[in-house]
């Protein structure tokens, strides 16, 4: 969130600039998180209509349907960060300051774990078709996004418990307070790249090494739209996450690093974060059909069709 891209620290909170007195980076950034909340609120909330109530229940549409709550939670949160790198002031009290940050990171965790629990089940379905096919229930699939959501809360926990509303020459501010020892922010830091980044991607490509490897040499693939689909998402939320954590690891360098730059990126990396929201439902559709039938079809077929596959 916007506070995040502040800085995570009272001491370089107390530096940190007003970017929005009429500023074109600021301006910018503020546009372009409100079309990422229009396009990822109404994105996600058809994508959750079409697979929570116009589609059969399956474990495909439970594992897409819960990617796209995750998406629109965060989405209906986004207004507060706007709000507040608009007015470049904190305004919703202590408990929002805590909730805002928070639910970015549980959208950051439960995304990545759903598409490690999707890599997964891909894989198995490959390699034991016949037990994939008689163990596979939409039951089993409820409980494991109940657990990824569940880690994924757990691993939220330290923006509730860091996160805190501060006050610096009559300016109100919605910062991290690592003020329980010297190495807290380095342990959150490294936690979040480890469990929210390094670790599911890792997963993930050997699951689709295997499955490459496995298709190819027993040449079982009919079609290749269901794996484009999946590998978008995958590249999409690499893409989108990447240059956050970037700036989140040099950000614990702070000291011998330029403070405008490394406000300016962490700005930037979080409103990338953030588009990641809204990126998910367009893949959905764009990536569905065929060219030519999407623009025969209409929106609510071309999204049916790609949760489908």
């Amino acid at each position: 969130t916007e506070g995040d891209a502040r800085t995570v620290t009272e001491e370089t909170s107390t530096l940190h600039k007003p970017l929005c007195n009429g500023e074109v980076l600021c301006l910018s950034l503020v546009v372009l998180n409100a079309i990422i909340f229009l396009l990822g609120f109404c994105g996600n909330a058809l994508v959750i209509w079409i697979a929570g109530f116009k589609m059969k229940k399956t474990v495909n549409t439970t594992w897409y349907l819960s990617l796209a709550v995750s998406d629109f939670v965060f989405c209906a949160f986004l207004p507060f960060s706007i709000a507040s790198m608009t007015m470049e002031v904190w305004i919703f009290g202590r408990v929002m300051c805590k909730l805002v940050p928070a639910v970015l990171f549980l959208n950051m965790f439960s995304s990545i774990f759903l598409l490690v629990v999707i890599s997964v089940d891909r894989l198995v379905s490959v390699l034991f078709p016949v037990w994939t096919q008689n163990h596979r229930t939409v039951k089993k699939a409820s409980v494991v996004v109940f657990l990824a959501w569940l880690l994924a809360v757990a691993l939220s926990v330290p923006s509730f418990i860091f996160r805190d509303v501060v006050t610096h020459l009559g300016r109100t501010s919605c910062v991290n307070k690592y003020t329980f020892d010297r190495y807290s922010h380095s342990i959150v830091a490294y936690s979040r790249l480890v469990a929210g980044f390094v670790v599911p991607f890792a997963i993930i490509i050997i699951c689709y090494s295997i499955i490459i490897l496995k298709l190819r040499k027993n040449r079982m693939t009919k079609s290749s739209k269901p794996f484009k689909v999946m590998s978008a998402l995958v590249v999409a939320f690499f893409v989108c996450w990447l240059p956050y954590h970037v700036f989140i690891m040099l950000e614990l360098n702070h000291q011998n690093l330029n403070h405008n730059l490394l406000v300016i990126g962490l700005k930037v990396g979080t409103l990338m974060a953030a588009a990641n929201s809204f990126l998910n439902p367009m893949l959905y559709v764009f990536m569905g059909n065929d060219f030519r039938q999407k623009f025969r079809s209409s929106l609510f077929s071309k999204m049916q069709n790609a949760m489908a596959e």
